[in-house]
């Protein structure tokens, strides 16, 4: 955990054209009940999936 925000996966940002890996794996954890939400990590040119907060100390992180 980092800043107070766990990162769930991670999705390089030079993906096929039209796909939106992220923002699918995001959706679908929070069809699961997670607030998660896509984030770009410049250094790394990567797309991150992440939860915040107190969230982040549940099933989340683990």
């Amino acid at each position: 955990m980092m800043n107070g925000r766990v990162v769930l996966e991670s999705f390089p940002a030079g993906g096929p054209r039209g796909s939106w890996p992220a923002e699918e794996f995001a959706r679908d954890r929070r069809r699961e009940g997670q607030r998660a939400e896509v984030v770009m990590d410049l250094s790394s040119d990567a797309f991150l999936v992440i939860v915040r907060g107190q969230e982040a100390s549940g099933p989340a992180a683990a």
